[in-house]
């Protein structure tokens, strides 16, 4: 990794108010301050865009503003300091990046830092959701105040304790010393410095150029319990009595329950305790997961027709194309020269790591719930709900999850396994099985783009794109009551996409008069906003349009794109990765480079690719695999993330996000077959595998560009998918139309059954591996 510093630009705003709590050690809090607005705007040949404008970032960082007063940092005897994070951790490290916030402000080592998941919380309203590549920069203004005051208030207490002035006090790594040399530990000092009363007070925050902690790389705190096994996931809980629960699942998506025709004898088998019809299937309960698998496959259920009978691919399609909104500019030859094409994205998994999973005690009076959850008040106001519980007797607790990317902004998991427990009375591990999550889970959906631009010469005139998709469902609302409900309403859901891809979606180019238009059709399927959303489709059409126009302008793809940027800092990236790339230096016939650039959530990342298609790399042997297809055999990616808090993380997230831009290009796809989809595994799905990882990755941290830092979890995925494509186009001579490329009409393997739902457990896990 290369990571840069200097001098940051932007206005420095260093003082702040807060609070010091009523509390027997020291709490402080935040109070909402103004909202450090985005870059100032120039003067464009197009016209900004929504998105340029005010971004989900901006919309979501203004919903939190007023509750930031309740994220607090307490100062322990210990010498420890903890926060309760109103986010949730599923591998995107944020709370090691606050953990770093909090140390720089407090003056205290990382590594007494401690950053817990706080439960759900209805009073923070919007101020608990994790998305949208929101949580640092939502948080950085709110948690380093609190930091601060807390640090002024040790300062003041270490003043009479040891006699001196302010002025001659200095902290450092937990330590006070005055001018005489003596010191005095910030554990002596918590309850010292607690308030008897809560109060106003002023502080003011660290200059940049002071900044120790913030902008250093560092380790995540959690590192060492992640490769030792250690970390604690909702399925590692101890909840007394709570045994394993599995759902049977119908055959096609969301299909219903008829009737139950071996209940009594499925309950009479080994371990199995209960079974009993739930909203999604027909809930068994066990002493062992490998109990529940047999007795879900032992279950013989009638099936109701689901939301999708019938549909396939194809008819999907068709209906995309049904659906989309025709350009508005007209093809006039005599007047300037066009392209139009559309390009067609397959429907793609949301599976995480972790399969979907919740923990559920629930009793008359009340419930516990303990799960991996993006929003959580939202899932404590559906589970009351559905229980028929007052909001106050559900308590919700957010445990760390194994990935998600969107996939846990649903919390079906968490409503399965309180009904589960509600309807046998008794406390339930609920686990779904790999292929419920990829036949029942959250996809990403189908879409097409089409986008038709005109040029005179070398300038471009118009740019207008027509995004058509299945419906992305956001009924999940954005971590309050009130959206959560809205979502609900009929139509409502249609207001949020548009919201959502007005707020995210942009050109990056000068390229006259630039529209963009999202439409969207059939509810019918499990949807979801995955990680980077509309996005990698988006950029993926728009990029390949760039290049033909350089092409048929007789540009480089490289120079053109530099020509036409809007804003220095993606100069800059693309700068960055062309030098670092060797952009167009000599390959061997059949491989080439693919450039692309996608700005995001006030973070700008640009991605060089170098693709393999020569014959004898897309079809060599791979053990285990039947078709291997194009490699990618480098790649290098430029981020300028504003300030980075931790450039160590952002480059994971880099690197995680060009495995995904890599898998959507190439290979990862859902194939839906008469209501149903055919994959049910890790093995049929094709997320990018060691064996086609690329054996070059370069990662380049820009010098920050700002205070204040951008978005970090999704932008790379866009970048490298579009650069992929790109360099498919220029390595082929066709540039491609469909995605991800190696999506055949017929799937390269043999789909497993959908009656019974899942396949039986291994009896030998060595050889089900080999």
């Amino acid at each position: 990794m290369s990571v840069e510093r200097q001098g940051t630009a932007g206005v420095d705003r260093r003082r702040f108010f807060g609070y010091v709590l009523a509390a027997p050690t020291l709490v402080a809090a935040a109070q909402a301050g103004e909202l450090v607005t985005a870059e100032e705007a120039v003067a464009l040949p197009s016209l900004p865009t929504p998105a340029e404008i005010v971004d989900l970032n901006d919309l979501i960082s203004v919903a939190a503003a007023p509750t930031a007063h309740l994220i607090t940092v307490a100062l322990h005897e210990d010498g420890t300091a903890s926060l309760a994070l109103p986010r949730s951790e599923v591998g995107q490290g944020i709370t090691t990046s606050t953990a770093m916030l909090i140390a720089e402000e407090l003056d205290l080592p990382v590594e007494k830092v401690r950053v817990t998941l706080a439960d759900g919380r209805p009073e923070l309203l919007f101020n608990q959701f994790t998305g949208g590549s929101t949580t640092t920069t939502s948080t950085f203004t709110p948690v380093r105040v609190a930091a601060s005051i807390a640090r002024g208030q040790l300062l003041k207490a270490a003043a009479t304790v040891l006699g001196d002035t302010l002025a001659n006090l200095r902290s450092h790594l937990g330590v006070i010393t005055d001018s005489r040399g003596n010191e005095v530990g910030y554990g002596e000092l918590a309850a010292r410095a607690a308030a008897v009363r809560s109060k106003s007070v002023e502080t003011e925050l660290k200059a940049t150029s002071d900044f120790r902690v913030i902008g250093t790389p560092r380790n995540r705190v959690d590192a060492r319990e992640a490769v030792t096994g250690r970390k604690t996931f909702a399925m590692d809980l101890d909840v007394p009595g709570a045994l394993p629960a599995m759902i049977c699942r119908p055959p096609t998506v969301n299909g219903t329950v008829r009737k139950v025709r071996n209940a009594a004898e499925v309950e009479a088998m080994p371990g199995i305790t209960h079974v009993v019809k739930v909203s999604s299937g027909v809930a068994v309960r066990g002493k062992t997961f490998g109990q529940c698998i047999d007795a879900v496959r032992a279950l013989d259920v009638d099936w109701g027709p689901g939301t999708a009978e019938g549909k396939s691919d194809e008819s999907v399609e068709r209906e995309l194309h049904r659906a989309a909104v025709p350009p508005a500019v007209p093809k006039v030859p005599a007047l300037a020269r066009s392209i139009d094409e559309t390009f067609t994205f397959a429907f793609r998994s949301n599976s995480a790591l972790e399969p979907n999973c919740a923990v559920a005690d629930v009793r008359p009076d009340r419930a516990e719930i303990w799960g991996s959850l993006k929003l959580p008040v939202a899932a404590q106001t559906a589970i009351a709900e559905l229980l028929g519980l007052p909001l106050g007797r559900v308590t919700v607790h957010v445990t760390e999850g194994g990935g998600s990317f969107g996939r846990k902004l649903f919390f079906d998991a968490a409503l399965e396994a309180a009904e589960v427990s509600q309807k046998t009375g008794a406390p339930v591990r609920l686990m779904w099985h790999r292929t419920d999550d990829f036949r029942q889970g959250r996809t990403h959906p189908m879409a097409i783009s089409r986008i038709r631009a005109t040029w005179r010469g070398d300038e471009v005139l118009t740019f207008e794109q027509r995004h058509t998709s299945v419906e992305t469902d956001f009924r999940h609302g954005l971590a309050d009551i009130v959206t959560s409900h809205a979502g609900k309403i009929p139509g409502a859901n249609g207001v949020l996409s548009q919201t959502i891809f007005a707020l995210t979606q942009e050109v990056p180019y000068h390229f006259g008069l630039v529209s963009q238009i999202l439409s969207e059709t059939d509810d019918g399927f499990n949807t979801s906003s995955m990680r980077n959303i509309y996005s990698p489709d988006v950029r993926t059409a728009q990029e390949l349009i760039v290049d033909r126009i350089a092409a048929e302008t007789g540009s480089d793809p490289y120079r053109f794109r530099r020509r036409v940027l809007k804003r220095k800092r993606f100069v800059s990236v693309l700068d960055k990765v062309a030098e670092a790339g060797e952009w167009g230096r000599k390959l061997p016939k059949g491989v080439a480079q693919g450039i692309a650039v996608h700005p995001e959530y006030k973070t700008a990342v640009a991605a060089l690719v170098q693709l393999d298609c020569r014959k004898e790399t897309v079809e060599r042997p791979v053990e285990g695999e039947s078709y291997a297809g194009p490699l990618v055999t480098k790649v290098v990616l430029a981020v300028d993330a504003g300030l980075p808090v931790n450039p160590r993380g952002l480059e994971a997230q880099m690197m995680g996000g060009a495995m995904d831009g890599i898998a959507l290009a190439l290979s990862s796809s859902l194939h839906l077959d008469n209501g149903r989809f055919l994959e049910g595994s890790w093995d049929n799905y094709f997320y990018t595998r060691q064996w086609n990882t690329p054996p070059e990755l370069e990662i380049h941290v820009m010098p920050p560009s700002s205070d204040q830092p951008g978005g970090a979890g999704e932008q790379g995925v866009a970048a490298v998918c579009a650069a992929v494509a790109c360099a498919y186009a220029r390595a082929t001579g066709t540039v491609p139309k469909r995605f991800p490329l190696n999506h055949a009409d017929e799937p390269h393997f043999e789909p497993l059954p959908t009656v019974p739902p899942v396949p039986a457990s291994p009896t030998d896990g060595l050889d089900a591996v080999r």
